[in-house]
């Protein structure tokens, strides 16, 4: 290139100053980084797959010919400014990088953070090549924000707080709707609002926290569905002392259980469903803050007090043991609440005497002061890693330094959302430096996810970024001075200092390549204590592990946050449309660094694009199995592996981490239970626990057994020989066409002239294929089934209700929802043949049906508008041939491989299904996240 590219130095002169040497690490002297790479131009048209329409288009767009269509696609939808179709519109990703790179240099110079203006150059240009080399990002807010005409917000996370007033519960709600509709989350305590069962100063009794939680969950709902970045996230945290605990752990378990019902009737109960608002506080996380006295009583199976919120005083004991199997069996049934470990987490409090910790952000990672927000980034650790199989601490150190001062600089030009979150946030400066790709990282190394050597290789690394991290916001207090409240907090803040070097210190190396990575640790450590304790510290904290959703998309990352790999194979967009599936390409770096060789290689990838599992693979020697486990699939890692994962790195992070351990259906609350002790005994912060389908509930019962009688009559054997009765050669028939949960298919009914059906074919799948053959065996034997005089609403019994995929909405009218193929085609033959009384008896009405008994049961003209509340998916007939079932994201991929069920949303932008990312889901279409990022 030819062009002279503006820099931020350019545009803020000013003399030589006092402040950071800063020396080029990736960058050449004289030669821009954009000059560095192959620029190509792109169209972007990203449609929903459901319906073939385009939801976003912006063709010529330009980027680096290294970035996959996918990132390309997540850019330039989310995080270009401008409208639309505009001359403002941005259309390149060096105008992004730009608009960011140069407002932080701009504010860095201001604030005196450079020693000369070529200091400030090389920041700009090293922060330029990392981003456009996808070495690490900064949160959303700040592609959404930074560098435009709006508030310039760069934090993601929030941490409020409300006091047992009225004004305050209301101040709540605004606060809380403010944070929603710039698209970020926010979590808080109730614990400070007093309970049912204590009074009010006017003699009357307390509404408590849980009735409260309803208005800010309404307000959440509506926000959500307003137009927002993405849905509203929050957190609501409740001490495990509160009186109304209890009503608190079980509120999420008996909504779910209403879903269940409205399901079975017909409604749409999806998240994001059109009926979910009839259910109340399905908008936030809920965790029980539990505290080492209660957990010591759980351990003897002692009484636990509950306290009053205006005295202090006990007015109630529990058996700790049966409160802590209610929480376990809660979250057994729908996955909330969550637990916090408060005691651990005020151990490791930087400013305890600014006040305590009391909750965290959405997603569970930023632990610190009420009325505070934190801004996160993350490296893509696969970055750092070299060819020969080794990590490059040197460099992972480099690029540490230049992204936590980064994020420090921000926080001189952020806005706020409300002035006490600017005031605490400019105090203690708050920063979340983090990574993703660890999953990815190890198993290329050879390291299974669940093993010694893959918890000490990710801890190592954890230790190294927050020594790095902490030493750097030394140094920099040395320049432009250390956070307002450490003089207040100084020593406990150098006491959590030595907590995290001695951490380091017990970490047991087992390679080269981890015990390479804690020497430089140790020596980062020992530097941040040293320089500390001179200049004290910049930031009241350094790091945590967030989920890194759309970011880590947008670098091209294979796993988020501390997660695994979630499946061997993965789905990967192509430029010009269409899709493919693909061995991830850690999989081959992976068998090369166990010693196989390129023919073997070759043989094992083949086998694992066509089975979607290293099981029997040829070659393959059994003890490295573990090394290919992912979190779903055959061989999924056991829920404990990711606890010890998270047990492994917290001594090294400042908040904490964002993670969900995925249970198996097949767990028991026992077993729930245990994974909530250990997470306590094994020093984690706070933990979450998701049970396969326990969102979706089991079927319900058809009804009460019948009653029997002791002295029934004893009956008379009847012998009974089953005659066939034939279908006459001409019968009349129809033909319905079906979609249940995006599988297309078809149903031809065949009657008897005097009524009566007598057979079915079902056309499912690809002809030839095993699924249409099995449809097909499955058909003639229920047509001969009905043809021996066995009832239609026999089989209706049995198979509504049964639940397998593909399930979710139909484009039937009067079956909104089905929970297999098989409950939709029962359901839709009872409507066709069924008369009214027996309909009845199963609970299946047509959508007419529904309404009269509505209207019926208020006895006049219902205000409850059910066709509104239905899905506004239309029932048009197809009469095209029904196309296979197809993936659109690696969440479907798996799925059609391996027959497994990732209990994960429909996306609320595109339609298409989302997967896990930390305790949030991630669309791998659109970009969207059900949380922060």
């Amino acid at each position: 290139m030819t062009e002279t590219v503006e820099t931020a130095v350019d545009q803020v002169a000013g003399a030589p100053r006092q402040g950071l040497r800063v020396e080029r690490v990736y960058t050449t002297e004289g030669v821009h980084p954009y000059d560095e790479v192959t620029w190509e131009h792109r169209d972007v048209v990203m449609t929903n797959w459901r319906d073939g329409s385009v939801n976003f288009e912006q063709r010529g767009v330009e980027f680096p010919d290294s970035w996959s269509v996918n990132a390309t696609n997540i850019v330039t939808s989310k995080y270009f400014r401008g409208a639309v179709g505009t001359a403002v519109r941005e259309n390149s990703l060096r105008q992004l990088i730009d608009r960011v790179v140069r407002s932080y240099v701009a504010a860095g110079i201001e604030h005196d953070y450079f020693a000369t203006d070529t200091d400030a150059l090389v920041f700009e240009h090293e922060l330029t090549w990392m981003l456009l080399h996808q070495v690490f990002s900064f949160n959303s807010p700040v592609w959404f924000n930074v560098g435009t005409s709006s508030p310039q917000q760069v934090s993601a996370c929030f941490i409020l707080a409300v006091d047992d007033t009225m004004d305050s519960i209301l101040n709540w709600y605004k606060e809380e709707g403010l944070i929603f509709k710039g698209g970020s989350g926010a979590g808080l305590n109730l614990s400070r609002i007093r309970s049912s069962k204590e009074l009010l100063s006017s003699g009357g009794t307390a509404s408590g926290p849980v009735s409260f939680m309803r208005g800010a969950d309404a307000s959440a709902g509506t926000i959500k569905s307003g137009g927002a970045t993405r849905r509203a996230a929050k957190m609501v945290v409740l001490d495990v002392d509160h009186p109304d605990v209890e009503e608190f752990i079980e509120t999420k378990a008996r909504e779910e259980q209403k879903i269940r019902v409205l399901r079975d009737a017909g409604f749409d109960m999806d998240l994001g469903g059109s009926d979910i608002a009839s259910v109340q506080y399905q908008n936030a996380n809920n965790s029980v803050r539990v505290s080492d006295e209660f957990m010591h009583a759980f351990e003897s199976a002692g009484q636990f007090g509950l306290r009053s919120r205006t005295t202090g005083e006990v007015i109630e004991r529990v058996d700790a043991k049966g409160l802590f199997g209610k929480l376990a069996k809660a979250a057994w049934e729908c996955a909330d609440p969550g637990i916090q470990y408060d005691d651990t987490i005020n151990a490791w409090h930087t400013c305890p005497e600014s006040g305590r910790i009391t909750a965290s952000n959405p997603c569970s990672e930023y632990m610190h002061l009420d009325n505070s927000s934190c801004n996160l980034a993350s490296l893509n650790l696969m970055k750092f890693l070299a060819d020969d199989g080794t990590f490059d601490a040197e460099t992972f150190v480099k690029a540490v330094e230049l992204v936590i001062t980064a994020m420090d600089i921000s926080i001189c030009f952020a806005d706020f959302p409300t002035e006490p979150i600017g005031v605490t946030t400019r105090k203690f400066r708050q920063l979340g430096i983090g990574y993703a790709n660890i999953g990815a990282l190890l198993m290329a190394t050879g390291h299974a996810y669940d093993s010694e050597g893959g918890r000490t290789l990710a801890a190592a690394i954890t230790s190294l970024m927050t020594g790095t991290a902490y030493r750097r916001s030394a140094e920099l207090a040395g320049i432009v001075g250390a956070y307002e409240g450490y003089a207040r907090n100084a020593e406990a803040h150098q006491r959590v200092m030595r907590k995290h070097a001695a951490a380091n210190d017990l970490v047991r190396t087992y390679h080269a390549n981890d015990a390479a990575v804690q020497k430089v640790a140790t020596r980062e450590w020992q530097a941040a204590l040293a320089i500390g304790a001179r200049n004290g510290w910049r930031n009241a904290q350094a790091s945590v592990l967030a989920p890194t959703g759309t970011i880590g998309l947008m670098m091209d990352c294979d796993t988020t946050g501390i997660e695994p790999d979630l499946a061997l194979v993965k789905f990967k967009k192509l430029v010009g449309g269409g899709s493919m599936q693909i061995v991830n390409q850690t999989v081959p770096r992976a068998l090369a660094s166990l010693g196989y060789q390129a023919e073997q290689v070759e043989a094992i990838v083949e086998y694992i694009a066509e089975h979607g599992h290293v099981v029997d693979a040829p070659g393959l020697r059994q003890e490295h199995y573990e090394v290919f486990d992912c979190a779903m699939g055959e061989r999924s890692i056991a829920p404990m592996g990711h606890v010890r994962m998270m047990a492994a790195v917290q001594p090294f992070i400042s908040g904490a981490i964002s993670k969900t351990v995925n249970m198996p259906e097949a767990a028991t609350v026992a077993d729930v239970e245990e994974i909530y002790y250990q997470g306590w005994k094994l020093g984690l912060k706070a933990l979450a626990i998701y049970r396969d389908n326990c969102k979706v509930g089991q079927p319900l019962s058809a009804g009460k057994g019948a009653k029997t009688t002791a002295a029934a009559e004893p009956e008379k054997v009847v012998e009974y020989r089953p005659v066939r009765k034939r279908l006459p050669k001409k019968r009349p028939s129809q033909t319905v066409s079906f979609t249940v949960g995006g599988a297309e298919g078809y149903l031809h009914a065949g009657s008897y002239p005097d009524d009566g059906l007598g057979e079915i074919f079902v056309k499912l799948g690809k002809q030839g294929s095993t699924l249409a053959g099995v449809m097909d065996a499955f058909s003639m034997s229920i047509s001969v089934g009905l043809q021996y005089g066995i009832p239609l609403e026999f089989y209706v019994s049995k198979f509504q209700n049964l639940r397998f995929e593909p399930a979710g909405m139909t484009d039937d009218p009067d079956v909104r929802i089905a929970t297999s193929v098989l409950d939709y085609l029962f359901r839709r033959l009872a409507l066709d043949y069924l008369p009214y009384d027996k309909r009845a008896q199963l609970g299946v009405f047509t959508a007419d049906e529904r309404t009269a008994q509505v209207t019926a049961d208020y006895s006049g003209p219902s205000d409850v508008d059910l066709e509104g509340m239905r899905s506004s998916v239309e029932a048009s007939p197809r009469p095209e041939a029904a196309p296979p079932v197809q993936a659109h994201s690696s969440t479907e991929l798996l799925e059609l491989h391996l027959g497994k069920v990732a209990d994960a949303p429909l996306c609320m932008t595109c339609g298409t299904k989302m997967r896990p990312a930390g305790s949030c889901y991630l669309c791998e279409g659109c970009g969207s996240t059900s949380g922060c990022s």
